[in-house]
Order: structure tokens, then C-alpha cells, then sequence
């Protein structure tokens, strides 16, 4: 229905309007208006429904005044139109303000439950937290080159190496000791010993650090656990784990040539072993010293132009045993002798086992007089086959066998004299002991 205002001067009643709602009304005398024109009849009687539009032209004039059902539509409209003003206003804050896709500020996860770090004894872990303490990396300095290598306390404070991480030194060269407790310390050299790859340092400071146990080699059967701990690449404290893959490895562990190279007997393990590992401690489930890290067997890169190649799964121990005595010999006396039984090997040999040389080769007899092969019965042109019962299977594997003798050890020799088979027990003797080496 359409609103229409009427003129200040027209009557404040609209022109239709429902029965009963104004009694009375109409003109004086009580005669109620005609509707004929409408179509209803006659008399006062109201029609029987409310016209639905206005009558065109102009309405009756009077006072401006709204219907009161529009008052409330308008309080109705003012409502809705605040409520979508205010959702709007809301809807646009949100999207102002929200976080990005995928985020949400109120997220967060359950902290961690307190759990001990202990570890059973016998466990690779708790092995290595009882080693660990005892192992150090060593820095060396000389006058034209560095390098870095592990080691190991044993009685008295002294720390085992290797002979080619210490012999970087030189003369005249600094070695530092760095301990697992975060010290340091320097060192000097108190012995040598390079056809055995063992070196022992002295650090300047008293040593806190506890002694490590060593274990007996003689007992390590191929597949016993061992764990590995060093500095690989400057890395100290590195464990790594593997088991025994091998055992009496003819190895050639220290420098290259001459008397800088030493063969060793070697445990062999699939322990990770890399270079910085040389001089570290293989221990065995129990924590005890079974061997000296010293060698690694490699594939590709080249050491002469300074590429240095890691870990295959082959890496090499001298056995404790030797290292042993060894030790031992450079801490009282400050050299250490090498086991020999005063032969000289035929290099040009190559049939079975080894042959003792012919002739005098390099200055040096065939047979030492009065040596311990001599004195056994042993001759020029001998072929030994066998050492304990053990085959020989080349000259590098019966020097490795002899040299992890101490002086003073029997061992029976099989060999050949003349095409027969012979049978004799020598005495390991020791070559003769070089000068003491300065540190």
C-alpha cells in the first residue's frame, strides 16, 4: 500500500476508513453518507471489504502523519540494517586480520616426559660412556706440516698414539692433548717406536682422566663386538661399532718407505675408521683395550695429493698384547725392540711360503751367525712353511708373525731343507736397539 501525506489544511481522517472504528461520524442530522457511487447500496452499511487502493486525485489536506504499522517497519529496517553494518564490520576485521592458510597461533604440542639417559653397562652406550672419559685427541704441530689423531690414558698418565700421529712433531714440534672433559694440555714425546706404529706422549699438566683397562688380544675371536672411539676428521669423541671381521692381517700401517712404515698383525673390524681414528682405542664389550687403530683400507683419492679417502667397512688394530710391551718398553727405557730370528728373506721367491736368501743380500748374511734360526738348524735356501702351525703364505705374513712375538718367545718353524720336510723350535731374538730418540 502506497503512503500518501495530505496538506496542513485537509481533514485528519483519511477517506476510507473501517466500521467501528470512529462511531458517530458523519454529517448533522445522523444521516450516514451515500456509497452508491461505489456499488454497495444504500444507508450506512460499511462495505464489506476495505477498498485496496486510495482513490486517485488529490488527497484531503491535514497534518503530516505516518501510519503507525510504518513506524515499526522502520525501527525493523534501522535493526537489520545495524546488524548487517556490524556483521559486515566483523566479517571485514576477520579477513584483515586472519593468519595465513594453513597456520593456527593457538596450536601447540604436549612437552616431552622426563626420561633417564642412563644406559645398561654391558650396552654399546653405556661401553662408551665408561671409555669415553679416558680417550683424547691429540693436535701436532711441526715445522712443515700438522695434523690430528686419537689416543688413550693408561697407568701412570701417559697416553698411547699412534707413531705417525706423533712423529708429525718432529723435533722441535708441539703436540696439544685435548681431554673429553673439555682440557687441554701440551705433551712431549717420550718414545717411539716406528716398526710397531706405537708412540707414547707425557702431558705437561697432571692428568685427570682415568686409565684405561687393556684386555688380552690372544682371547678376540672373529665376530666379538667391538666399538671404536677417536677423533675421525677432527671429530673427537666419535664412537662407531662393528665386530672382529679378521684376524692376523699382514698390514702396513705409519709412513710409506723405508724404516717409516710399520707391518703389523692387525685385528681387522668393520668398526668405521677414519683418518684422525689413527691411535684411538678398539675396545671389546667389556670396555678393555683390545687394539690401537691404526690403518684403513681405502678405494679411490690418493694420499700423495692430499685426498683422503674414508671408511669401507676394512679398518686395522695393532692387537694390545703388543702394544703392551711395546708401551711399556718406551715409558722404562724409551725405545723398543723388535722381535727378529736373524734371517734374510729372498725377495725374489716365488713359490710356497718364504725362502731364506742364498747369498749375503745388502750387507747382511743369509743365516745371522749365532742367531736364533742359526742355532735352531736353520741354513741358506730354506723354504719355512709354517710358523705354530699356521701356513705362511708370504714373506710380509712371517714378518708380521715373528714381530708380534716378544724377545725371548719360542715358536716352531715347519721348512723344507733339501726337499725334505723339517720341524724346529726358535727363540724370537731382538734386533739391536737403536739410539734413543729425542723428543
Amino acid at each position: 500500500m502506497t503512503d500518501h501525506t495530505r496538506p496542513s489544511s485537509a481533514s485528519d481522517r483519511p477517506e476510507f476508513f473501517p466500521v467501528g472504528e470512529e462511531p458517530g461520524w458523519g454529517p448533522p442530522g445522523g444521516s450516514p453518507p451515500s456509497l452508491g457511487a461505489h456499488g454497495i447500496g444504500q444507508g450506512w452499511a460499511p462495505p464489506t471489504a476495505p477498498p485496496a487502493l486510495l482513490p486517485s486525485g488529490p488527497p484531503p489536506a491535514g497534518p503530516v502523519r505516518p501510519a503507525p504499522a510504518r513506524a515499526g517497519l522502520f525501527a525493523m529496517l534501522a535493526v537489520v540494517i545495524a546488524l548487517v553494518s556490524g556483521g559486515a564490520a566483523s566479517v571485514g576485521t576477520w579477513l584483515l586480520t586472519r593468519p595465513p592458510a594453513g597456520t593456527d597461533p593457538g596450536y601447540s604440542l604436549a612437552a616431552p616426559a622426563a626420561v633417564s639417559t642412563a644406559r645398561p653397562p654391558a650396552s654399546v652406550a653405556g661401553v662408551a660412556a665408561k671409555v669415553l672419559p679416558s680417550v683424547v685427541s691429540l693436535e701436532v704441530r711441526g715445522s712443515s706440516e700438522a695434523g690430528t689423531g686419537s689416543g688413550f690414558v693408561i697407568k701412570g698418565g701417559y697416553i698411547v698414539t699412534n707413531d705417525h700421529v706423533a712423529a708429525v712433531s718432529g723435533q722441535g714440534g708441539e703436540i696439544k692433548i685435548r681431554f673429553n672433559d673439555g682440557t687441554s694440555a701440551g705433551a712431549k714425546i717420550v718414545g717411539r717406536d716406528p716398526n710397531s706404529d706405537i708412540a707414547v706422549v707425557k702431558p705437561d699438566a697432571a692428568v685427570t682422566a682415568p686409565e684405561l683397562p687393556l684386555g688380552n688380544s690372544d682371547s678376540v675371536v672373529v665376530g666379538d663386538p667391538v666399538i671404536a672411539i677417536g677423533s675421525p676428521l677432527g671429530l673427537a669423541g666419535t664412537v662407531t661399532t662393528g665386530i672382529v671381521s679378521s684376524l692376523n692381517r699382514p698390514v702396513e700401517a705409519g709412513g710409506s718407505t723405508g724404516s717409516d712404515y710399520a707391518l703389523i698383525n692387525a685385528i681387522q673390524t668393520d668398526a668405521a675408521i677414519n683418518p684422525g681414528n689413527s691411535g684411538g682405542p678398539l675396545v671389546n664389550a667389556s670396555g678393555e683395550v683390545i687394539g690401537v687403530n691404526s690403518a684403513i683400507a681405502a678405494v679411490g683419492g690418493s694420499p700423495a695429493l692430499g685426498q683422503q679417502t674414508g671408511s669401507i667397512g676394512l679398518g686395522f688394530a695393532i692387537p694390545v698384547n703388543h702394544v703392551r710391551r711395546i708401551a711399556q718398553e718406551l715409558i722404562t727405557t724409551g725405545v723398543a725392540r723388535t722381535s727378529r730370528i736373524g734371517i734374510t728373506i729372498d725377495q725374489g721367491y716365488q713359490g710356497e711360503g718364504v725362502r731364506i736368501a742364498t747369498r749375503t743380500e745388502s750387507g747382511e748374511p743369509a743365516v745371522t751367525p749365532g742367531g736364533p734360526a742359526a742355532e735352531a738348524g736353520l741354513a741358506p735356501g730354506d723354504v719355512i712353511l709354517e710358523v705354530d702351525g699356521q701356513p705362511v703364505g708370504g714373506s710380509r705374513e712371517l714378518v708380521v708373525t715373528i714381530r708380534s712375538k716378544a724377545p725371548g718367545d719360542k715358536v716352531t718353524i715347519g721348512f723344507q731343507h733339501d726337499g725334505q720336510m723339517k720341524t724346529a723350535t726358535v727363540t724370537v731374538g731382538a734386533a739391536p736397539v737403536p739410539a734413543v730418540r729425542p723428543s
